[in-house]
């Protein structure tokens, strides 16, 4: 069994983390350079940055709080938010990313994937997905979640990690911020499909959850979580403590 990561994510708006319930009720938590310091320090694997109002406000990613935050990090730092160009992912990355996010800069282009691919190799492209079930099909939206593309999800990620995206972040909108637990029935159909690492994003609640997530899909790469880490509801120590007690390897 692949070692399994352990990632916090940073929702930034207007400079500042906030989190809410199915993308929705946003409030504010911390600011993302004090979070971004205690989870190098508390046995994160990587950290998620997301300007999550990027897209939908037209405007390109705040590289100022990303170069702060990026420079108190140390370790693997993937960011995304109004990533719609190859002008956009080379600013990112010379702003401290290892890895850049793109989510609807993709719906609107797709062969962006490809050329960053090309330009900076698929291991720096992540291809994030915002998943809601809709008539009992599972369907792309775009815009923070916000517009329904009318695309169904588990063929426009097989399609983009034929582009070239070398990892892959699922977000379930039906899921997110409830902390009822992974959505394990949209990973599955997921892991099916893609050879590339895939990252479980919405529902964790508890310990718990990422257990089960790991042992029901062992092709899930790493587990994803918000609120859960921010307000202390979880140490992620105590999260791989009780992992490594269940079998699951982690670092």
């Amino acid at each position: 069994m692949i070692t399994k990561r352990i990632i916090p994510c940073l929702d930034v708006k207007n400079g500042r983390v906030v989190k809410g319930v199915n993308f929705e009720g946003l409030n504010d938590v911390s600011s993302p350079i004090e979070l971004a310091e205690y989870y190098t320090k508390s046995g994160a694997d990587e950290l998620v940055f997301y300007d999550i109002t990027a897209s939908a406000e037209g405007r390109s990613l705040f590289t100022d709080i990303l170069k702060e935050t990026a420079s108190r990090v140390f370790i693997p730092l993937t960011v995304g938010g109004g990533i719609n160009s190859l002008e956009d992912f080379d600013r990112v990355l010379k702003c401290g990313a290892d890895k850049v996010s793109v989510n609807s800069g993709a719906i609107r282009n797709p062969d962006l994937i490809r050329q960053a691919a090309l330009r900076y190799g698929s291991q720096c492209v992540v291809l994030s997905v915002d998943v809601k079930r809709v008539d009992g099909e599972f369907r792309v939206f775009g815009r923070g979640g916000r517009d329904d593309t009318g695309m169904e999800a588990i063929s426009w990620i097989k399609k983009c990690v034929d582009l070239g995206a070398g990892e892959i972040v699922v977000n379930s909108i039906d899921t997110d911020g409830v902390k009822g637990g992974f959505d394990l029935e949209m990973l599955k159909a997921v892991c099916d499909v893609v050879k590339v690492p895939v990252i479980a994003s919405g529902g964790a609640g508890k310990k718990e959850d990422f257990t089960e997530l790991f042992h029901a899909l062992p092709g899930v790469d790493a587990g994803l979580a918000a609120s859960i880490f921010h307000f202390g509801e979880v140490d992620i120590r105590d999260l791989k403590n009780d992992l490594r007690e269940n079998g699951i390897l982690v670092r």
